[in-house]
């Protein structure tokens, strides 16, 4: 019988955070204060109640992140420095890694059932990428989804809306995406690479709850609903 556990997240964290200046002037995004440790501490806390090995890209002000993820005994580290958002899945250790990877951003605040989400990637027969959705969310921007009866999608779009959007948490398989999918550095690209192949799909699981700091009036929202 074949496990439908997922042992492996990659949280990306190497962005500059340029919308949350001045509080990323002299730290990363990840390391921004919340609920007296940060918010990339505050995912890795979740993360490791299901997941075994967590996985973190740095870039932006790297030194400082690695050693508060050293902190927190992450698995591994990868230095994506100035490199576009899909770049580790074609070029990093992870391009030969085969089997089910849960990817996360470092700005996700986020209540969610992984074992729900795993099981349903095997049930949808472990399409190369799984996007996870949200019913949209007041004062939070995301790409709308639009999809097939059996969850398959057909395109993402910023205008045009629909019932779901993007939570920017998804589960792909990157040995599959190098051996059936050109290279990109650009997750935007990357999908619509997938959708083409018919290979995009999205989850049947939302989170209970999900927020995402993208600016400083996010982060002040943030705050509020998470005293």
């Amino acid at each position: 019988m074949i496990s439908k556990k997922i042992d492996h997240a990659f949280i990306m964290a190497a962005g500059r955070g340029t919308r949350l200046m001045p509080l990323t002037k002299k730290i990363p995004k990840g390391l921004i204060k919340f609920k007296q440790s940060s918010l990339i501490a505050n995912g890795i806390k979740k993360l490791k109640q299901y997941i075994k090995h967590i996985h973190i890209s740095v870039g932006y002000k790297g030194p400082i992140l690695a050693k508060h993820l050293i902190e927190q005994k992450v698995t591994s580290i990868i230095n994506t420095d100035n490199k576009g958002n899909s770049w580790w899945v074609f070029n990093s250790i992870f391009k030969n890694f085969d089997g089910p990877l849960f990817v996360l951003t470092c700005d996700n605040v986020t209540n969610i059932n992984f074992k729900k989400i795993s099981e349903d990637y095997y049930n949808k027969k472990q399409p190369l990428c799984m996007v996870i959705p949200t019913q949209p969310v007041e004062g939070l921007s995301g790409d709308y989804i639009f999809r097939t009866k059996n969850n398959m999608v057909y395109k993402l779009s910023r205008e045009k809306k629909s019932d779901i959007y993007c939570t920017g948490i998804q589960v792909l398989n990157p040995k599959k995406i190098n051996d059936k999918i050109k290279k990109t550095n650009d997750f935007n690209v990357l999908w619509k690479r997938l959708i083409k192949e018919k290979q995009l799909y999205v989850s049947d699981i939302k989170p209970k709850r999900w927020f995402t700091v993208d600016n400083i009036e996010n982060y002040k929202n943030l705050k509020k609903k998470y005293k």
